[in-house]
C-alpha cells in the first residue's frame, strides 16, 4: 500500500522503516504537517499517516477522498484532530494507536512532579552559574500527600501506581472506575471533590467536547490553594489563560505542561532563531513555577517501536480486510 507519512521526523522514519522490514508498504515521508495547504501532496497515496498536530478537518478529508485516499492511520492514541463525522460520510476508515507505552507518559509525568516540587530545573541553572544557595528551592515530601488522577485509563493507572509507591493518597475521577486503581487504594470522587482535596492534580483524559477546558477558571478556583497541576494529556483540556491568572494570584502553586492548546504552531519544530508570536505561551515561559516541554512524554525508544508496529498492523489489516486493526469511528465513541 502507498502511504504518505506527514509530520515526519528522523525518528519516525527509522521506526516505521524498521517495522516495515519486508517493505510490504511504500512510504512517502514528508516533514510538512497535513492540512488544507498540503493535502495535494497525498496524490497517488492510498493511505495517509498523521500525527497529533496534523489537521484532518472536513476540508482536508474531502481533499484526501478526492485524491483516492481511503485510510487515515494516526500515530497516536488521541483522535480529536479528525472530523470523524465527515470521515464516516466519505467512507474513509480511521485507525489509531490506542496504546503504545503507558509507562513512558506516566514516568514522564512523575518526572514533572518531582522537578516542579524540588525545583531541579532552577537548581541546575543556578549551579551552572556558580550559585549554590538553597533559598527558593524548598520542596515538600511526596509521602503522605494527596494526588488526584483525572482519567484512569492505562496511563492514569501507571501514574497512580508510581505515586502510590511514593506513599501518596490517591483520589481518582473517571466515567468508568479502573479496578487496578481501586486495588491501589484510589478513591473515586466527583471532579470538584478531587480538585479541592488534592495537593497534586494530574490530567490523563482524552480531549473531547466534554473535556475541552475542563480545567477552567471555575475548576482552578476549586483547587486547594498552592496545589500543583500537571497536564500530559491534550493541551486544550486546560484553559491556559485561566491557569496563568491562577498562577499570578498564587491560587495555583505550580504548573507542568507537556502539551499546550495552541501547540500546533510551535511544537516539533526548531524556533530558536524566531520570535515566538504566541503571547500567551511567551507569558508562561516567564513564570518561575512553570515547566513547559514540547510534547515529549511519549518519546522513548519503546514507545516509538510500539507506535510503528501498531501503525503497520492497521495498514496490514486494512489491506486484507478493509478495516484497520484499531478502528475509531463516530459509532464507536458515541
Amino acid at each position: 500500500m502507498r502511504v504518505a507519512v506527514y509530520s515526519t521526523r528522523p525518528y519516525d522514519r527509522q521506526a516505521l522503516e524498521r517495522a516495515n522490514g519486508a517493505q510490504r508498504h511504500a512510504f512517502s515521508f514528508l516533514e510538512a504537517r497535513l492540512d488544507a495547504s498540503t493535502v495535494v501532496t497525498a496524490t497517488g497515496a492510498q493511505a495517509v499517516c498523521a500525527f497529533v498536530n496534523d489537521r484532518l478537518d472536513a476540508t482536508v478529508l474531502r481533499g484526501l477522498h478526492a485524491l483516492g485516499v481511503r485510510l487515515v492511520v494516526l500515530r497516536c492514541a488521541g483522535f480529536n484532530q479528525v472530523d470523524l463525522a465527515t470521515a464516516a460520510e466519505l467512507g474513509l476508515m480511521v485507525g489509531r494507536v490506542p496504546e503504545y507505552s503507558p509507562h513512558a507518559v506516566a514516568e514522564y509525568t512523575a518526572a514533572l512532579v518531582l522537578a516542579l516540587n524540588r525545583k531541579t530545573h532552577r537548581a541546575y541553572a543556578r549551579v551552572r552559574e556558580g550559585n549554590f544557595e538553597l533559598d527558593g528551592l524548598l520542596g515538600f515530601d511526596l509521602h503522605g500527600r494527596t494526588v488526584g488522577v483525572v482519567g484512569t485509563g492505562k496511563i492514569g493507572e501507571c501514574f497512580a501506581r508510581i505515586m502510590a509507591g511514593f506513599g501518596c493518597r490517591l483520589l481518582a475521577h473517571d466515567l468508568r472506575p479502573n479496578p487496578g486503581c481501586v486495588a491501589l487504594g484510589a478513591n473515586y470522587v466527583p471532579l470538584p471533590e478531587l480538585l479541592a482535596g488534592s495537593d497534586i492534580v494530574s490530567l490523563h483524559c482524552p480531549l473531547t467536547p466534554q473535556t475541552h477546558h475542563l480545567i477552567n477558571d471555575r475548576a482552578l478556583a476549586t483547587m486547594k490553594r498552592g496545589a500543583m497541576l500537571i497536564n500530559t494529556s491534550r493541551g486544550a483540556v486546560v484553559d491556559t489563560r485561566a491557569a496563568i491568572e491562577a498562577l499570578k494570584s498564587g491560587a495555583l502553586g505550580s504548573l507542568g505542561l507537556d502539551v499546550y492548546e495552541e501547540e500546533g504552531d510551535l511544537f516539533f519544530r526548531d524556533l530558536s532563531e524566531d520570535v515566538i508570536q504566541d503571547d500567551v505561551f511567551a507569558r508562561l515561559l516567564t513564570l518561575p513555577n512553570v515547566i513547559v516541554t514540547g510534547h515529549q512524554a511519549f518519546f522513548t525508544e519503546d514507545a516509538l517501536a510500539a507506535i510503528a508496529q501498531v501503525t503497520l498492523a492497521n495498514l496490514d489489516a486494512f489491506e486484507t480486510t478493509g478495516t484497520p486493526a484499531h478502528r475509531v469511528s463516530v459509532e464507536r465513541i458515541a
